[in-house]
């Protein structure tokens, strides 16, 4: 059986839901869905698509380094957004992450996400080294 890590953001919804921000299983990390919350909480860049979108890639980043990845490891994301009119917006900040080793990725408008003021939540799958690295 794998043994799994886990890592936690602090997000009062991981205790209250029962999820947490990632977990390596061997080789494969996986990110659970980020929004763009702001350091210290609330919402960042309320009202701007590329800036939350940028957020959103810069927690992931942080939960891939906890298991010893990195962005260049990811070979999935989904991209959860609330106005597909915007995606230019959203695909700028994607491209801009991962241009030089772009994953395959998925991008889908749904009704809303847990604030009103969110506009985008996106979840990550990595392979990395060796599962004993």
């Amino acid at each position: 059986m794998a043994e799994f890590q886990r890592s936690f953001s602090g997000a009062p919804w991981e205790e209250r839901v029962g999820y947490c921000r990632s977990l390596r299983a061997g080789n494969h990390v996986f990110v659970t869905g980020t929004a763009s919350v702001a350091e210290g909480g609330g919402v960042h860049a309320v009202g701007d698509g590329y800036e939350q979108a940028r957020r959103c890639l810069e927690i992931i980043r942080i939960a891939l380094e906890a298991h010893g990845a990195t962005l260049g490891a990811v070979v999935r994301t989904r991209m959860f957004v609330t106005d597909i009119e915007r995606w230019e917006e959203y695909g700028r900040a994607h491209q801009e992450t991962f241009g030089a080793h772009p994953p395959t990725t998925t991008m889908v408008e749904v009704s809303r996400l847990i604030d009103p003021d969110m506009l985008i939540e996106i979840e990550a799958n990595a392979v990395v080294g060796d599962a004993d690295s």
